[in-house]
């Protein structure tokens, strides 16, 4: 993280930093700190690392929590730039969700659309939770998503 003087802007970089190093020194877990400030572990993280605006109240909580500078809130409550820093994600985990989406999301999108019709999930309507499941075999990870249905409109 660097050391910003009175003319640089907090990034949201720098902010994502700050939080993952407060994050670290208190030892919390993503459900504790979704906990503290009412939201969904994902939702958190997923802002925390600058992918989503956090409300205002949301944001100063944020803020108290993690003990960040007070410029911090208005950084977390900026709309951001979604972009990815590669085509092809190499982090195994990351890979597997980009497999399964080459994979099988035709076939996601085929059976959404004899469904519903011609239309997408919605990931700004969303919700999404991540859940372990005991099983004999192997304890097994659970990902449901819920967005809301948007038809393609005709003009």
């Amino acid at each position: 993280m660097k050391d910003l003087t009175m003319t640089e802007m907090m990034t949201k970089e720098d902010v994502t930093a700050m939080i993952l190093s407060a994050k670290k020194t208190a030892g919390l877990t993503w459900e504790q700190i979704a906990e503290k400030i009412g939201m969904s572990p994902v939702w958190t993280h997923s802002a925390a690392m600058g992918m989503n605006a956090f409300p205002a109240d949301k944001a100063k909580l944020m803020v108290s929590v993690m003990g960040l500078p007070q410029e911090a809130e208005s950084v977390l409550v900026e709309s951001p730039t979604k972009i990815w820093e590669q085509a092809v994600p190499t982090d195994p985990c990351i890979y597997r969700f980009y497999e399964i989406v080459g994979v099988y999301g035709p076939t996601l999108k085929a059976l959404i659309q004899e469904k519903f019709g011609d239309g997408i999930m919605s990931a700004i309507d969303f919700n999404m939770s991540v859940t372990r499941e005991e099983n004999p075999k192997g304890d097994r990870v659970k990902v449901e998503m819920s967005g809301k249905y948007l038809g393609y409109n005709s003009w």
